[in-house]
């Protein structure tokens, strides 16, 4: 009884408070069951091609941070980051296949590129479909993630798409995070204020720090010390 009256009590404080709700998308509300390298090779696999899958793993890690942060521009970038993700993909294939030849990189992308909006590549976390389910009509949800279109593909697959409102990517606002101003630019295409809106994510520097430069409040999902399933019980207090 006592647990239902807290409850209670927490949803009427963030009713108050809050009108929108962000929420991250990689690690806070889908993941990879399957790593980036075992995928990589599955696909090289498609095409005729042994890629040790250990070795895409080390070489995508050491390759994602190497890549350089990009000022925010005016409107989309081009191509939907496609470019972007050609350009990572072939300073993995550099470390791990050198020597392979140019249309094999292509072919290789290619298939890459596409397999990672397909079903079943990527899931839920087990809470996400409780959580949104019992916050729709409630607030106004939406995503806001470093992704491109492919994240809208993956949402529909995995139905959870019919709860957001605004599915806020990088590739199309022309601003990654950490950025505030893709922030900035999702509250003005949402029609909402920063102390209207919270924001949900895993990322220290991505989402806590980023939205918090925006004037966002942060709901810092740090699994398994917490989880989403907190933002029903605990949100509107101090953990928030």
């Amino acid at each position: 009884m006592k647990s239902e009256k807290r409850r209670a009590a927490t949803g009427a404080t963030i009713t108050r408070v809050y009108k929108a709700i962000f929420f991250d998308a990689a690690g806070t509300l889908i993941y990879l069951p399957q790593s980036v390298g075992h995928h990589y090779s599955f696909v090289g696999e498609r095409i005729g091609l042994q890629l040790d899958a250990s070795a895409l793993d080390r070489a995508f890690r050491s390759c994602w941070k190497q890549m350089p942060a990009r000022p925010a521009i005016e409107g989309p970038r081009e191509d939907d980051d496609k470019g972007w993700w050609r350009e990572l993909v072939n300073h993995v294939l550099d470390q791990v296949a050198p020597g392979l030849k140019e249309l094999d990189r292509d072919a290789f992308f290619e298939g890459a590129y596409g397999h990672f909006a397909e079903p079943g590549v990527w899931d839920l976390y087990p809470e996400v479909s409780e959580v949104l389910a019992a916050l729709h009509g409630r607030f106004d949800l939406a995503v806001i993630s470093n992704f491109d279109g492919r994240l809208r593909m993956i949402l529909e697959h995995l139905g959870v798409s019919k709860f957001f409102s605004h599915v806020f990517l990088s590739s199309e606002l022309g601003a990654d995070k950490p950025d505030s101003e893709i922030y900035c630019r999702a509250l003005r295409l949402s029609g909402t204020l920063p102390n209207e809106t919270l924001h949900v994510g895993d990322d220290t520097e991505r989402d806590w720090e980023g939205a918090s430069q925006a004037g966002l409040r942060v709901f810092r999902l740090d699994r398994p010390r917490n989880s989403l399933r907190d933002l029903l019980s605990l949100a509107g207090t101090a953990s928030v």
